[in-house]
């Protein structure tokens, strides 16, 4: 078990060797629409990438629509394992929209598995990039 700092300091160690191993500039909220972000996670029981939609309900639903009519096209050609979750509720208990991929068995406090996830986070991130980039004027 560790305490909050400690998990504090590893989590910031991680996500410094993340910076450090994949250094580029990653889109995340500048994708141009300020209801949609992507974002990396990374907890105690597994890794997630995953595109936000969030903003007041309308905008979110005219966002999900666009994107519900690329799924197929996400799913065949960029990441066939993407989850399409209409609500999803956050922690703060915010409900956005979201498209997410996620890696288990990995920990932020065992540093074994560090490697594997951001692996997985960096592939993921620059997948769900590139389907923006293609498909932006749709999204939009």
């Amino acid at each position: 078990m560790f305490s909050r700092e400690e998990s504090r300091k590893l989590r910031a160690e991680f996500w410094t060797a993340f910076g450090k191993s994949y250094p580029r500039k990653w889109m995340l909220y500048k994708t141009g629409q300020k209801e949609l972000a992507f974002k990396f996670h990374f907890d105690l029981k597994k890794a997630m990438v995953s595109m936000d939609v969030e903003g007041n309900l309308e905008s979110r639903i005219s966002i999900w629509e666009k994107l519900i009519s690329l799924k197929s096209i996400l799913q065949d050609e960029y990441l066939p394992e993407a989850i399409f979750e209409d609500y999803y509720l956050l922690e703060n208990q915010k409900e956005i929209s979201r498209i997410y991929v996620q890696k288990t068995n990995v920990s932020i406090h065992d540093k074994s598995t560090w490697q594997e996830a951001m692996e997985f986070l960096s592939s993921k991130m620059s997948k769900f990039e590139a389907f923006f980039i293609e498909f932006e004027d749709i999204i939009e």
